[in-house]
């Protein structure tokens, strides 16, 4: 496993389950990887892909299958391992596990998928990636809870920051399911009941897996598992699944 591609808090190299997380569009595995302090018996593995995090550096990845073939080729999975994926970063997981199958590699053990309708139903929006700068910093700020107009006031973190999400978008809108064999591992689905996603769009993963398929939908919005009650439920949920791991 080359380091750079993931970030971990803690070390739990003898966990019972490893926990592997894809951050949303802009975002960095900071925020999945400080999970580990609440989940014991958990290693958190966040994926860090260029031109996010501590690789802001780097010129990021702008198509899902070039985004895909650098992390099955670069990152290691060593079971028994989880995939959770956020957003965008659930499409990244589940194609992830696709290709994993294709090769012939172990697969995940769960996929955890939150805040994106299944993956046959396509983009969700018009293309906004393409936008001058001021139209796009507007949209995230927008879209993302607000801070970025702060942000834009300072140019190196803009620059550090921009390339990330504009890129990210461009993965997701030009994304396009191609139709495959469904994987046999087990889907849970989460989703913010104030978020803009119809409810019949997310049980669609159902569609995806033949080991089963349950959906969750709780209080807020589209970043719902950062307050309570969703950082909880899906956090006991992760600990749950993390103990059935440990009992195999």
């Amino acid at each position: 496993m080359t380091p750079k591609w993931t970030a971990r808090r803690l070390p739990r190299p003898d966990a019972a389950l490893r926990l592997y997380a894809f951050p949303h569009s802009g975002g960095s595995p900071g925020e999945f990887v400080r999970w580990a302090d609440e989940l014991p018996d958990v290693e958190v593995l966040g994926v860090q892909l260029p031109g996010h995090g501590s690789r802001f550096a780097e010129e990021p990845l702008t198509s899902m299958a070039e985004l895909v073939a650098a992390v099955v080729e670069h990152v290691d999975f060593r079971p028994p391992f989880a995939f959770f994926g956020h957003s965008l970063g659930a499409l990244v997981a589940h194609e992830v596990a696709l290709e994993l199958r294709e090769r012939g590699r172990p697969l995940p053990e769960l996929l955890v998928v939150s805040a994106i309708p299944a993956p046959h139903h396509g983009p969700r929006r018009e293309a906004v990636h393409h936008l001058p700068e001021e139209e796009l910093i507007s949209f995230i700020d927008g879209s993302y809870g607000g801070g970025m107009a702060q942000v834009a006031g300072d140019r190196d973190l803009l620059a550090m920051v921009l390339p990330a999400y504009r890129a990210d978008f461009e993965v997701y809108e030009t994304y396009r399911y191609a139709p495959r064999p469904p994987l046999d591992v087990p889907l849970r689905v989460f989703g913010g009941r104030d978020d803009d996603i119809a409810e019949d769009r997310l049980a669609d993963w159902a569609r995806h897996t033949t080991a089963g398929c349950e959906l969750t939908v709780l209080p807020g919005g589209h970043f719902y598992l950062r307050d309570a009650p969703g950082r909880e439920e899906v956090l006991s949920f992760l600990r749950t699944s993390a103990s059935r791991a440990a009992t195999r």
